[in-house]
């Protein structure tokens, strides 16, 4: 009885979210952004995002340098396996454990989760973030919208570019938009759903039409029908006598 009691209660619950929560998101104000666009087009986001590509070259070249050393040494090994003593073997076979360990831990510490780059990464960007989450917060505020989506965290089946901020978003930044407003202009003309829609209903009589109309009738006059001109028919007359 509890088991059932617990799944009703449950199948309860989903319904009435499913009914509230689009009420709900109905009578709310939504727009979105795409923060990858705002990042290609701002300038102190793009210099960190410099920053980052130039340190991580630098780590790859590291890691490029240790792979070189393990390929030498390996091919010592193998080329001088047969004339090294026992204690040479072990000597060389040991340094190339130990380079492969470097490597390991090299790349381990620089990129896996919570390493020395997500590091970098917050600590570079966390400026440029709340610039640009501020600039969010401004417009929101300004526009009277009550929820921001990000386009580019959260792929979006559907988005009319009318209640696209991201060039509003980055005007507030400071960034010439000019070209970027054309673009979601003609993105905003094209969508069928901001074209207006042609009515199929028949034009409306105006006054002066009616007016017009009915002095028609009126000089026709009611129920008169006028009747085709009569044309005199050569077979009913009668010949004239020859004086």
């Amino acid at each position: 009885m509890k088991n059932k009691f617990f799944r009703a209660m449950i199948y309860m619950t989903m319904v009435i979210c499913a009914v509230l929560i689009p009420l709900q998101l109905h009578s709310q104000k939504v727009a979105f952004i795409a923060s990858d666009v705002i990042r290609e087009n701002f300038t102190e986001a793009k210099q960190a995002d410099q920053r980052i590509k130039t340190m991580v070259e630098e780590w790859k070249r590291e890691l490029e340098t240790i792979e070189k050393n393990i390929d030498i040494l390996e091919t010592e090994i193998k080329k001088n396996r047969l004339i090294w003593t026992d204690e040479e073997k072990l000597e060389k076979e040991k340094q190339l454990e130990n380079l492969k360990t470097e490597k390991m831990t090299y790349a381990r510490t620089k990129f896996e989760t919570n390493g020395e780059y997500d590091k970098v990464v917050k600590d570079i960007f966390k400026p440029v973030q709340e610039k640009i989450y501020a600039a969010v917060q401004e417009v929101a505020y300004e526009e009277g919208y009550d929820i921001i989506f990000d386009k580019s965290v959260q792929p979006l089946p559907y988005t009319n570019f009318k209640y696209d901020l991201t060039v509003k978003v980055l005007r507030k930044l400071g960034v010439d938009v000019d070209a970027l407003e054309k673009e979601q202009q003609d993105k905003i003309n094209k969508d069928p759903r901001n074209q207006q829609k042609t009515s199929k209903e028949p034009p409306k009589r105006t006054k002066s039409r009616i007016n017009e109309e009915e002095t028609r009738e009126f000089e026709r006059g009611p129920g008169i029908i006028q009747a085709p001109a009569l044309t005199p028919d050569s077979s009913n007359q009668v010949p004239k006598k020859p004086r």
